[in-house]
């Protein structure tokens, strides 16, 4: 194995988190590749170090350019999810990224502190190598991570559930969900959950974030129906829906609910839960963020 593909992995960890696209990550570790194809590996003291800093450098420029396109994106802006099945052979270098809610928050911070706080809080990376990143001298480096580790422990949420009582929930929420069963599905959310929906303008989702249970429910019921569901594919160009499958897949470390449709996955639902009820749902539907999630559920349709 070569020096790069040995640190290959972690390099597209810190790179993803630093994005929260798996694109833009692949991209950054490609161009760390190139240049690293022209160095003379013989005169690198610590190849490990080079790459992290060159891939990190890379990732806080892009980060930078991304933020200004984030700014007009329609409607709300969510990280892209990533497959961690154990069996998902695609991005499986990913397998322990973090979890949806963390990388939202992570959108609200500034781009160097986003940085140093991937760096130092999910690589451990000792603050002089990061002051060598960001360019930075060591005591405002230390800042900013003091900076971003109190803005992600206030707006992290704190919810402490047993994987096994989310995946439940979250099987109970796909099968209310795609049968209709209002009730089912009331009993299963808290009252003032919020729904944020991320269709990038290229799929049918509400352009706010919706909240309270009756608000929810109403889209999740209006979304089901043979006419929402038909509005829904057209609005991504599906056309013939034959394959409308769903279930529970593993997508960034926990449970989420998976559609799948004309080849490839159209809507990932991922659940916060807090005291046995659903706080938070994270939607996703534009097609350029999960086309390229692999798919390994049962065919079914609602009703079914």
């Amino acid at each position: 194995m070569s020096t790069f593909d040995e640190h290959r992995s972690l390099l597209t960890g810190v790179a993803y988190r630093i994005l929260g696209s798996v694109a833009d990550a692949e991209d950054v570790v490609q161009e760390t590749w190139l240049r690293w194809s022209g160095v003379d590996e013989a005169a690198v003291a610590d190849p490990k170090a080079y790459l992290v800093r060159v891939t990190s450098r890379s990732a806080l420029d892009r980060l930078r350019w991304a933020k200004s396109r984030r700014e007009s994106y329609v409607g709300p802006w969510l990280p892209e999810p990533i497959s961690t099945a154990p069996d998902a052979a695609e991005h499986a270098e990913l397998a322990a990224s973090v979890e949806l809610a963390l990388l939202v928050v992570l959108e609200t911070l500034s781009p160097l502190e986003r940085a140093v706080f991937v760096l130092r809080e999910a690589f451990d990376l000792p603050f002089s190598e990061i002051a060598q990143v960001i360019g930075r001298a060591e005591p405002a480096t230390r800042q900013l991570a003091k900076r971003a580790r109190d803005h992600v422990q206030e707006k992290r949420p704190r919810f402490d559930v047993d994987p096994g009582e989310r995946r439940r929930i979250t099987e109970r929420f796909v099968n209310a969900s795609v049968n209709g069963d209002l009730d089912g599905l009331i009993e299963l959310l808290s009252s003032d959950v919020t729904l944020v929906s991320d269709g990038g303008g290229k799929a049918r989702s509400p352009l706010r974030a919706l909240t309270g249970a009756d608000n929810v429910t109403r889209f999740l019921m209006s979304t089901t129906t043979p006419e929402g569901i038909a509005k829904f594919m057209a609005s991504i160009g599906v056309q013939d829906y034959a394959d409308f499958s769903f279930g529970v897949q593993e997508v960034n470390g926990g449970p989420a609910m998976v559609l799948f449709a004309g080849g490839r996955v159209v809507t990932v639902i991922s659940l916060l839960v807090s005291d046995g009820r659903i706080d938070t749902i994270y939607l996703l539907a534009n097609p350029d963020k999960i086309a390229h999630l692999p798919w390994s559920g049962t065919a079914t349709r609602p009703g079914g």
